[in-house]
């Protein structure tokens, strides 16, 4: 799974997904690509699930590229704990990720692959997703 190699703190605040992205909203890599329509926080393990998805359906072939990293670690306090006592102890690393923002792109495969390949990776994300594809001039 994805996690950073190092951080300067372990702790974050929560904060708020507010506003569209401001970056990440074309194709860089390939020709199709999973658009994220809502704000949401997505975990490793979603990505990665995600990411397994996809590639089983592609069959190996072509390629994938991840654009988004969980950089936000997620701390949580133990079940039946009381109010107080500080902050949890991180639990797992999450993104923010913000409407307008690719997530996946394909590249080396047919449409038709692409979409449903793309279709399932979007069920394993807690989010409305979009599938888009670069228009050739």
């Amino acid at each position: 799974m994805l996690q950073p190699k190092r951080s300067k703190f372990r702790k974050q605040f929560k904060g708020r997904i507010h506003g569209n992205a401001k970056g990440g909203t074309t194709l860089n890599f390939g020709e199709f690509g999973l658009k994220a329509m809502a704000p949401e926080r997505v975990t490793a393990r979603q990505i990665e699930a995600a990411r397994r998805a996809i590639t089983r359906h592609m069959k190996r072939a072509g390629r994938v590229w991840i654009r988004i990293f969980p950089d936000v670690p997620v701390t949580k306090k133990p079940a039946e704990v009381r109010m107080g006592s500080g902050k949890g102890s991180p639990e797992f690393w999450a993104c923010r990720v913000k409407p307008g923002r690719i997530m996946f792109e394909l590249g080396g495969v047919p449409i038709t692959v692409a979409r449903e390949a793309l279709e399932l990776g979007a069920a394993k994300l807690p989010m409305a997703t979009k599938f888009i594809a670069r228009i050739e001039a």
